[in-house]
């Protein structure tokens, strides 16, 4: 038997969190919202540790214009840097059939 993935909506996470640090505690939260206490803990560690970034979606983080710079930069050079390396073997192997 297959078990479905549950999904939840952003604002329903964001809401079992600030119920949880409105003083209820994780147990009668996620009882009462019939999920588990594990799920609902680790939604209030990502909130609290980056709430404007937190609940992106399939694993996606929200990244600021500085952070998509870097990533692209790094995409780029690695690019470059195999363009290079397959020029470097190309070079050698020309040279060696002189």
């Amino acid at each position: 038997m297959k078990t479905v993935r549950r999904k939840y909506e952003k604002s329903f996470k964001i809401m079992a969190v600030e119920l949880v640090n409105s003083g209820k505690s994780k147990k009668a939260v996620s009882t009462d919202l019939g999920i588990r206490q594990e799920l609902l803990g680790r939604w209030c560690r990502e909130f609290n540790s980056n709430s404007t970034g937190s609940f992106s979606g399939n694993g996606r983080p929200n990244l600021t214009p500085e952070q998509k710079q870097i990533v692209e930069l790094k995409k780029a050079l690695k690019d470059v840097e195999l363009e290079r390396d397959i020029l470097k073997k190309a070079v050698s192997i020309f040279s060696k059939n002189r």
